[in-house]
């Protein structure tokens, strides 16, 4: 077996509840891509009685339906014992085939079966939840040594038909596992696995362009730079990575076109816009559909859903929180780069460098839970978000994209910074900031302000570093 990176806690739980000896319904969720197929396959392979995945909607050239499923689920069950026969005609029919399958293969032992890909075989009209509905209901959760393990990552579907259903599979999930990214600290240990040396100011470029998503990770050539291998993933004429935008959102979402122009729209400001502004500068109708669109969004991670510092519920943003995502859209469909070798020849170009300063804003806003803990505030309870006062021809305007609003009304204004060398505060910046707390402490007279700058490196300290009140430097992300 492979050395599995990180998961200490999914790893724990999988184990607990292939050791519980009771009947186990478990579903596992998370981006496309971030490792679930394999976590479970490691932790679990070798104790599995069966094994299915469902097919994708994406990689076949016409529309895949029950019939297929049915035909790939009867092709499943054969590979795993059952005598060949006419294949099943209908999930409830696919699912009683299974129970039989295995009802004769029971020796006692623990029985694990996992479907991969769950949401994938829910075709139109299939009756699917009413079949999966019958098997565990009537016959899997009387079966003390079945653990029965899903996964998918249109995590929506999921959310909305497991996780809180309403209806026959109300509460019958005995565990839930969301698979996260790897942080900055699990994707430095990844590289060391492969051989691949890297270092943190470079680890910290990788995340920012394919936010440590393992199966990216992984195609890194060790013998290439960083440089290199980013070209070889997405410049290239075969790039690895090339449709990757198209395929992702084809695997995982119903209305795929509709996620994608609210991703494109999104892809145009970082602090991100209203739900008014997304339908209105879309042209989508903003009915039940586009809320569905927006709701699947935040559920796969792609997008988050926040409240601007000192605004109402109705002024919830949504912005792109996947790294991948804002890399892809800025300079695949934006740029449209045709050069096979961009990445090694414009590290130095103010595109590139304009696009790091963003980018790193996004690996600190995933990194919360380690800027809380080097300022020594991680027991405070907290909201992060972003600060938007749109300017007019009297006032300039503000936008801060972090604040860390705690609880014992202090709030951490960071300013985000990406430099190789130190970051020196210039006489200009020093004005830009004392005005900006000028202003917040004027419209929040009951509240403490401490500006933090959060950085590669430490501070270069002169006249007007004392502004800063705390700073946090790249060894404490990857803590």
């Amino acid at each position: 077996m492979c050395t599995i990176i990180g998961r200490k806690q999914e790893i724990a739980e999988l184990n607990r509840y292939y050791g519980s000896g009771r009947a186990e319904f478990i579903a596992i969720y998370g981006r496309r891509r971030v490792g679930k197929t394999f976590l479970i396959n490691e932790v679990l392979g070798d104790y599995m009685t069966f094994h299915h995945t469902g097919l994708s909607p994406y990689d076949r050239k016409r529309k895949v339906t029950l019939k297929d499923q049915l035909q790939n689920f009867h092709f499943s069950l054969i590979r795993h014992g059952m005598e060949n026969g006419n294949p099943p005609k209908s999930w409830m029919e696919a699912f009683f085939m299974l129970e039989q399958l295995l009802e004769r293969q029971d020796n006692g032992l623990r029985q694990v079966v996992f479907i991969d890909e769950l949401p994938w075989m829910d075709t139109a009209r299939s009756g699917f939840l009413t079949a999966l509905e019958a098997f565990w209901n009537g016959w899997g959760n009387t079966r003390h040594n079945l653990c029965f393990v899903v996964c998918g990552s249109a995590t929506s579907w999921i959310l909305d038909n497991l996780i809180n259903n309403k209806g026959g599979l109300y509460g019958r999930l005995t565990g839930e596992i969301k698979l996260s990214p790897f942080t900055l600290r699990e994707c430095e240990e990844f590289f060391k696995s492969r051989q691949i040396k890297m270092s943190r100011y470079n680890v910290i470029q990788a995340y920012m362009i394919l936010g440590g998503i393992p199966f990216y990770l992984n195609y890194f050539n060790p013998s290439f730079s960083l440089a290199q291998n980013i070209d070889t993933l997405f410049f290239n004429p075969k790039a690895k990575l090339g449709d990757e935008f198209d395929r992702l959102f084809n695997s995982v979402f119903d209305n795929a076109e509709g996620c994608m122009k609210i991703m494109r729209k999104l892809g145009q400001r970082h602090a991100g816009f209203t739900r008014n502004e997304i339908a209105s500068q879309t042209g989508i109708n903003p009915n039940g559909d586009f809320s569905q669109m927006l709701k699947a969004l935040v559920a796969s991670d792609f997008v988050t859903k926040y409240i601007p510092f000192d605004t109402s519920k109705r002024e919830e943003h949504y912005k792109i929180s996947d790294c991948f995502c804002w890399f892809w859209l800025h300079f695949k469909e934006k740029m449209q780069i045709t050069e096979t070798e961009y990445w090694q020849h414009h590290l130095k170009e103010p595109e590139i460098g304009s696009w790091r300063g963003i980018a790193f804003e996004e690996v600190c806003m995933q990194h919360i839970r380690q800027i809380k803990s080097a300022l020594q505030i991680a027991g405070v309870a907290s909201r992060e978000s972003a600060l938007i006062v749109k300017g007019d021809k009297d006032n300039e305007g503000m936008q801060i994209d972090l604040l860390i609003d705690r609880a014992d009304d202090v709030v951490n204004v960071c300013e985000m910074k990406f430099s190789k060398a130190a970051f020196a505060v210039t006489n200009a910046y020093a004005k830009k900031l004392v005005q900006r707390l000028h202003d917040l402490e004027t419209l929040h007279p009951k509240k403490t302000f401490h500006l933090t700058l959060i950085s590669v490196n430490s501070m270069q300290r002169n006249e007007y570093s004392d502004l800063f009140t705390s700073a946090v430097v790249a060894e404490d992300l990857f803590a």
